[in-house]
């Protein structure tokens, strides 16, 4: 049982929640939501429900309708691949006797937590629901990880690395709730101060094996290995480069320095220790305190978290390259010329070049951060909607939508293919990288709201992403090249409340100030 006061917490997160969401819905919206409808009628129709949680198929469409953000575009597979995403994510909404929960699997998994629960995708969940409208899914779903254990964290909250702080923090930038986040700090504190004492070596850097990295059987490394990887690394600086911020928000100095303090010292090693000359890239450094010589997707993740220095662009070269990274069904896992790649057997859950969702969102993420924050000319919008096609494309099985653990890069297979854990794996963002990546809505602390779309002028000659909950309004972005589809004029433009912010001639940066 949680505590009263937490239960008090929930309950009043919830009220918030609705008010926030009723908030938004003030704006005149662009889009009709039963023009896509026929999506989720779709998607009912095509499987037989054997799991249904809080959310079942019947009542899909009614909640999609009242929490999600609309989405229209002239390629209808991006358009499709919104609306499934939406749809899978909903089933995995589960109701426990502490609250919603979000799960991973819909089967019961032995090595969950109570009521199913696996933390290794918490970070994706987080960045793919804070868009619903209603809060309190994903508030209810961290009270019961931080809380729903007599009022203590879930047992398993550390059974894989997290950027859960991180997390929250991004979901703030989204609904400004910073009650609701400062009430999670002491929490987030304790959190934090647990992995310092678990995985932090004399050298300052954190180690991890692969298993609890949530990326089983990688080249670099081993289920049993200690080493140190770029990706719980760079989670702790971007959680302690997290807690500052809440921190200062909370008007609290010394301990805003402190976590920088961290967060800069992560950083250091990161750049000094992790980054390979030879290979110009972020690899692993193994046990015996040597490079590992492979270069593998985690070596983009320091840019997740906006983490390098300038200097560090090159390692994004090798996206672009058939003998490294850009497969026929996505980005992979590790180089492909490398002799070791695909090598650990199959279909036990290596991460030794097959292409993953989980390592695909979170290059992705990053990617769009590397091109909004960085001044660099390695990639540019046309690589990037490229490889959001890419991630369009592969997820798809016996020609019908479909999300699961991994695949083949060649020929897109699903390596689990028609076993029941993988089906609608919840282990990945996609609708978060349409917002902020390709339609460009950057979130951020402030009043002003900016928008950097990442598709190319000549792929689209329209789109419209719309009903979008910030910070208590309705945002609705356009690009309309001519001016014929939408009749709001040419070009982009940006609204708040059904109100026009800014507009330009072109697909580029605006920014505008929210009234």
């Amino acid at each position: 049982m949680i505590k009263r006061a937490s239960i008090l917490i929930i309950f009043i997160a919830g009220c918030v929640s609705g008010v926030v969401a009723q908030k938004s819905k003030k704006g005149s919206g662009v889009l009709k939501a039963d023009d896509f409808r026929h999506y989720v009628d779709y998607f009912n129709k095509m499987e037989n429900e054997n799991v249904a949680q809080a959310i079942p198929n019947a009542q899909s469409w009614d909640w999609l309708k009242a929490n999600i953000p609309l989405f229209e575009c002239p390629q209808q597979n991006f358009e499709e691949m919104w609306y499934f995403r939406w749809w899978t994510l909903r089933k995995h909404i589960k109701q426990t006797p502490v609250g919603f929960a979000i799960t991973e699997f819909l089967v019961p998994r032995t090595y969950a937590d109570k009521y199913n629960l696996i933390g290794s995708a918490l970070g994706h969940h987080i960045y793919e629901s804070r868009w619903l409208h209603d809060n309190k899914y994903l508030n209810e779903d961290m009270h019961v990880w931080y809380r729903g254990n007599e009022g203590k964290p879930m047992n398993k909250l550390h059974s894989f690395s997290s950027w859960n702080i991180y997390a929250l923090y991004n979901r703030y930038l989204v609904n400004a709730d910073s009650s609701w986040l400062l009430n999670m700090l002491p929490d987030l504190e304790t959190d934090y101060a647990r992995w310092e004492s678990e995985k932090r070596m004399p050298n300052g850097l954190f180690w991890q094996t692969d298993v609890k990295d949530g990326m089983e059987e990688t080249i670099s490394g081993g289920r049993k290995e200690k080493n140190y990887r770029p990706t719980i690394n760079s989670y702790m600086y971007g959680n302690a480069i997290a807690l500052a911020k809440m921190e200062t928000m909370a008007g609290n100095k010394a301990k805003a320095d402190l976590y920088t303090a961290k967060a800069d010292t992560i950083k250091k090693l990161i750049q000094t220790l992790l980054w390979s000359p030879v290979d110009t890239f972020f690899v692993t450094r193994k046990q015996a305190d040597t490079l590992a010589d492979v270069r593998e997707e985690v070596g983009f993740i320091p840019w997740y978290f906006n983490l390098p220095d300038a200097g560090y662009e090159a390692a994004w070269k090798p996206i672009k390259e058939e003998k490294a990274f850009f497969a026929p069904f996505g980005i992979t896992t590790a180089e492909r010329s490398d002799p070791r790649f695909r090598k650990r057997g199959c279909c036990a859950c290596e991460w030794d070049g097959a292409v993953w969702p989980y390592a695909t969102a979170q290059t992705m993420t990053a990617m769009a951060n590397l091109m909004n924050n960085y001044q660099q000319t390695v990639v540019n919008d046309s690589v990037y909607f490229r490889l959001m096609e890419l991630y369009v494309e592969s997820q798809y099985h016996r020609g019908r939508p479909y999300v699961g653990e991994y695949l083949d890069e060649s020929h897109g297979y699903w390596l689990k293919d028609d076993q029941e854990r993988s089906r609608y794996y919840n282990h990945s963002t996609f609708n978060d990288l349409i917002i902020t990546g390709l339609a460009g809505l950057r979130p951020r602390s402030d009043n002003m709201i900016e928008v950097n779309p990442l598709v190319p002028e000549n792929k689209w000659d329209w789109f419209c992403l719309d009903n979008v909950a910030y910070h208590g309004k309705l945002v609705t972005i356009i690009w309309d090249k001519n001016g014929s589809k939408y009749k709001k004029g040419k070009g982009l433009s940006v609204w708040v409340n059904g109100k026009k912010i800014v507009s330009a001639e072109h697909l580029q940066k605006v920014t505008g100030i929210i009234e």
